[in-house]
């Protein structure tokens, strides 16, 4: 499964935004999927995962209560939507598949990124 992600771009410190995934040519209804996030010089961190029947089933603490992702079977894409961003928050984004794994959730067949630059 080839995952894109896309919506990514420069937004002021409390604005919002929406990032999309999709997959060309490979159905995501049996997989779940989430989001992972890269900052400069900072360890790639995993922020939400959503099953394959559309519940949330993880945030991370650094983004619960402001981010929220969904799922739509009919346009073969997941969001992000992410509220009340933070100068934190910059980095390049990721979907992914995800999994629970041992004690924590798992990514993996991360694609091409989008870049979100929160100024402050």
């Amino acid at each position: 499964v080839q995952l894109q992600a896309s919506g990514g771009g420069l937004v002021q410190s409390g604005g919002s935004l929406r990032l999309s995934c999709t997959s060309s040519g490979d159905t995501l209804d049996d997989y779940a999927v989430g989001w992972i996030r890269q900052a400069p010089g900072k360890e790639r961190e995993g922020l939400s995962c959503i099953n394959s029947s559309g519940r949330p089933a993880y945030y991370a603490d650094s983004v619960k209560g402001r981010f929220t992702i969904s799922r739509d079977k009919a346009k073969n894409s997941v969001y992000l939507q992410m509220d009340s961003l933070k100068s934190e928050d910059t980095a390049v984004y990721y979907c992914a598949l995800c999994w629970y794994g041992v004690r924590r959730y798992e990514y993996e067949n991360w694609g091409q990124g989008t870049l979100v630059t929160v100024s402050s």
